[in-house]
């Protein structure tokens, strides 16, 4: 038994494991072993776990499938002439503020 929490243990039985080739950089071996391991969990038919959990793990399917549509691109817009003006002003002053706290010059 796998116990995830007080309440919830999964039985080994249930997980299927296969080994496979890894994927990515590993020298000399990596297409001759079989590394990696790929574990198969049936939730629907799993009886180790509580019908709450079991309906999270199916709302998990909605959110990759939400995820899966592609964003819409962002349409490229003129910055105002106003808000320009404004930034500029503001680093102008700003800049002013930096100078006033210099030295008292040259004290050589």
């Amino acid at each position: 038994m796998i116990h995830v929490t007080d309440r919830i243990a999964i039985d080994e039985r249930e997980i299927e494991e296969s080994f496979v080739r890894a994927s990515g950089p590993g020298g000399q071996n990596v297409n001759k072993v079989s590394s990696a391991v790929r574990l198969r969990f049936d939730v629907r038919a799993s009886p180790s776990l509580p019908p709450d959990v079991k309906a999270r793990l199916e709302r998990l399917v909605a959110l990759v499938r939400e995820a899966a549509i592609p964003p819409v691109p962002r349409r490229e817009t003129r910055v105002p002439n106003a808000e320009r003006r404004r930034r500029r002003e503001h680093k102008r002053r700003r800049g002013l503020v930096k100078k006033l706290r210099g030295g008292l010059g040259d004290e050589a």
